[in-house]
């Protein structure tokens, strides 16, 4: 194996580097992954790659200069001491946070949101948009045979957080959904969303492009574009009735407030977008109407296992969501593409995995 490898840097004024690294060892409890798939995703995007931005709690901006990607799905090549787990040889997904371990939240697997010594990949240790990634066992999750490398990268954060939401939503075949944000997330939403019983879902977005893919996959019932009248429009998608469930996946207020006021009595709206404000009348939309909010925030390593398990069972495959696959010499233009808004998933391949 060559001693050095490529991996992308962002440096936060919409361009994606390529620099040169040298191969990572696995040490104590780590494992040397050669990625196969890497997804990019939005808030690679608006966190960045437009600009680098911080998160409360933390000093300076939130990435450090690390190779970008959080979304790494690949083959074992090499394993350090003290891993049991996993073997050399085996496909798998990393989740994209590596925990202290020992926290709460850790405990129960939702390293995403751990209160100790903690790094997430692409964003203060090294990411998948490189050749190799090292990534510690604890972070690894085995790949079923059926599902591709580039199942593996999208349930590793966009699918993962879309599954999460609309369990906490208690989702089931006797809800409409109604979503606001139909990119990657969005589209997740609706593919997750349908394989656990809804039979009717309406999307929005400002990009008839991404309505328009998500209508011809068969994801949506219908779509709505962004206006004054896209509740009012939602609504009459939806028989003349307000949806028993809304996601928000846009990030932005307008989205935010269309996904509240398009849902009914006594609904449940999950939040999953990053991003700017709430703001919204309490009284009538929220009270008045007993509505439950759920804020949530990517998904637990257990459940991001359980969800590819589920995949397989559901017989679906997130990959039916790439728009557009490039390999890393070609990184600054997936970035451009990806920074667009117009596109579905973009997936980063090895030159042997693209298809």
């Amino acid at each position: 194996m060559h001693k050095k490898m490529k991996g992308a840097v962002l440096p936060g004024n919409e361009t994606a580097i390529l620099m040169e690294f040298n191969i990572p060892k696995p040490g104590n409890g780590q494992v040397l992954i050669k990625i196969m798939a890497s997804g990019i995703c939005g808030s690679d995007i608006s966190y960045i790659w437009r600009g680098h931005k911080s998160f409360e709690g933390m000093d300076g901006p939130a990435y450090k200069g690390v190779i970008s990607g959080h979304e790494p799905a690949g083959l074992v090549i090499q394993i350090g001491d003290g891993v049991s787990r996993i073997n050399v040889g085996d496909r798998v997904l990393v989740y994209h946070i590596a925990g202290c371990g020992q926290c709460v939240n850790c405990r129960s697997g939702y390293d995403i949101s751990c209160h100790g010594p903690h790094a997430a990949y692409g964003w203060q240790r090294n990411g998948g948009h490189s050749e190799y990634v090292l990534a510690e066992e604890r972070s690894v999750i085995p790949l079923p045979q059926s599902l591709s490398f580039e199942d593996g990268a999208l349930v590793s954060c966009g699918f993962g957080t879309a599954y999460e939401g609309l369990l906490r939503a208690q989702v089931n075949g006797s809800d409409t959904l109604f979503i606001s944000g139909i990119g990657p997330v969005g589209l997740a939403v609706a593919m997750l969303g349908k394989a656990m019983g809804v039979r009717r879902i309406v999307g929005s977005d400002i990009s008839e492009a991404r309505l328009n893919l998500a209508s011809n996959l068969r994801l949506i019932s219908a779509g709505v574009l962004n206006s004054e009248n896209t509740v009012s429009e939602a609504i009459k998608a939806n028989n003349g009735n307000h949806f028993s469930v809304s996601v928000d996946c846009s990030g932005s207020r307008l989205g935010r407030t269309n996904a509240l006021r398009a849902t009914a009595e006594w609904g449940r709206v999950a939040l999953l977008g990053e991003g700017n404000d709430l703001l919204i009348d309490v009284s009538d939309t929220l009270l008045h109407r007993h509505m439950t909010i759920h804020a949530s925030w990517v998904t637990s390593i257990p459940r991001m296992e359980q969800l590819t398990h589920h995949l397989v069972n559901w017989d679906i495959h997130p990959d039916l969501i790439i728009t557009d696959r490039f390999t890393l010499k070609d990184i600054d233009t997936a970035y451009k593409l990806a920074g667009s808004g117009q596109s579905g998933k973009i997936c980063i391949v090895d030159e042997a995995n693209q298809n």
